[in-house]
């Protein structure tokens, strides 16, 4: 029985801090569990990732469905119980195939509350709390990534499966949390046109397809998130095991060596919020080739940084590259989307960010085997200079497109003025 004392502002707060706490606990060091203990090689660590994206490519449809027309929140309970079975599996069964069941069951977990979440906070709290709230449960999700990484790296010097598992279990007890305590007074069945189904998907290939015969420019942010698809699916799965695998990490007295984990993804975040920062008072984010010419400068740095640390020969040089990478990751995805949507017309603006993201994953399930493969007959360093390379056209193609200042719409393109 549901407790009326709890309001769904509240129970966003809860859900996403310790959501956050979880997720944080378990991929702090999950990527060394997965290279340390299962040992996978290069290519296998890859088509974990691969496996995950399929996943939430196939089901992103069909798990939406129960969403739109029963409920938004028997969705986020079913998908937070389905990610913590998943993450339980992974930890327990230290094999190459429960790991890629794991991304199963947890890649299907994640499309239960992808999109379910949303709008279920906007059906409680309404369209104009709806920021507020997103705000504040972006804060809390803040504080319990930083307690997460602590957490993870406590339970990781004692065994790198305790993170998966632990953090799996509380997926597990915030969903039956949140069967007591999350309300839903606010729902109502999607109507036919508005539901998820394979005909809509269908709808906006079309659509995209149309645009795209029309706007040389939506070809242009295709080409953008097809290549950020195809370098950051291997960058992302391989970056660990090059620091285990190809260099020595250096003793920190007593602490056991995936502590520097813990410091990378601590450092990473604080760089992430002042570097964003530094661009926010520098960037004049309301004129569009103000943005992109920052892109064109922080993409270019993220190259050199890639190609750095791929060959990088020792751990000090290897470490400035990785946070400048990840630094700028943080500093980019922002402006990218505020690039990103100023050339887009309101009346097309959901079918292209709809395209863009099938299209990068697309990139991810594409890129992803071929770094991975090159990583297993040539060496880490050798994938991740690859990633490099594949990151690189996304220079010329902002360079490019920002000699085009104009907005994509139904009927093709019109200048911004």
């Amino acid at each position: 029985m549901r407790l009326a004392k709890w309001d769904a502002y509240r129970v966003y707060l809860i859900l996403s801090g310790v959501s956050t706490l979880a997720f944080t606990i378990i991929f702090t060091l999950n990527l060394v569990y997965q290279a340390q203990v299962v040992g996978l090689s290069p290519l296998q660590l890859v088509l974990v990732g691969t496996t995950l994206e399929i996943t939430a490519f196939l089901f992103e449809i069909p798990t939406g469905i129960v969403a739109d027309l029963y409920s938004r929140r028997l969705s986020v309970l079913i998908g937070f119980l389905l990610i913590g079975i998943g993450f339980i599996v992974e930890g327990s069964l230290p094999f190459f195939g429960a790991v890629l069941l794991c991304q199963v069951i947890w890649g299907i977990g994640s499309t239960f509350t992808s999109g379910a979440l949303e709008a279920w906070v906007v059906d409680e709290v309404g369209e104009e709390r709806m920021g507020h709230v997103l705000m504040r449960g972006s804060q809390a999700g803040q504080i319990g990534g930083i307690v997460g990484i602590v957490i993870s790296v406590a339970l990781g010097s004692i065994a790198l499966a305790l993170p998966v598992i632990v953090g799996g279990v509380m997926f597990i007890a915030l969903a039956a949390l949140l069967v007591v305590i999350m309300p839903e007074n606010g729902f109502k069945p999607a109507s036919r046109g508005e539901r998820s189904s394979w005909a809509s998907m269908a709808q906006t290939a079309r659509a995209t397809v149309k645009l795209v015969r029309v706007s040389p420019m939506l070809v242009m942010f295709l080409a953008v998130g097809l290549v950020l698809g195809l370098y950051s699916e291997g960058f992302d799965r391989l970056w660990q095991a090059h620091l285990l695998r190809d260099l020595t990490l250096p003793a920190l007295g007593t602490l056991q060596p995936v502590v520097w984990f813990g410091i990378i993804s601590g450092v990473s975040m604080l760089l992430v919020v002042l570097l964003t920062e530094f661009v926010r008072r520098r960037v004049d984010t309301q004129h569009a080739r103000s943005i992109s010419r920052a892109l064109v400068l922080l993409y270019s740095l993220m190259v050199v940084a890639l190609l750095v640390f791929g060959l990088a020969g020792e751990f000090p040089l290897a470490l400035v590259a990785l946070f400048t990478i990840n630094t700028l990751r943080g500093a980019t995805d922002p402006l990218l989307s505020a690039w990103t949507n100023q050339h887009i017309d309101s009346s097309v603006r959901a079918t292209v960010l709809s395209s863009l993201g099938q299209i990068n994953a697309v990139g991810q399930i594409g890129g992803g085997p071929v770094v991975g493969l090159i990583g297993d007959r040539f060496g880490l360093r050798a994938a991740l200079s690859v990633c490099a390379l594949l990151l690189s056209p996304v220079v010329w193609l902002i360079a490019r497109a920002s000699r085009r200042v104009i907005t994509v719409t139904e009927v093709g393109e019109v200048p911004v003025t």
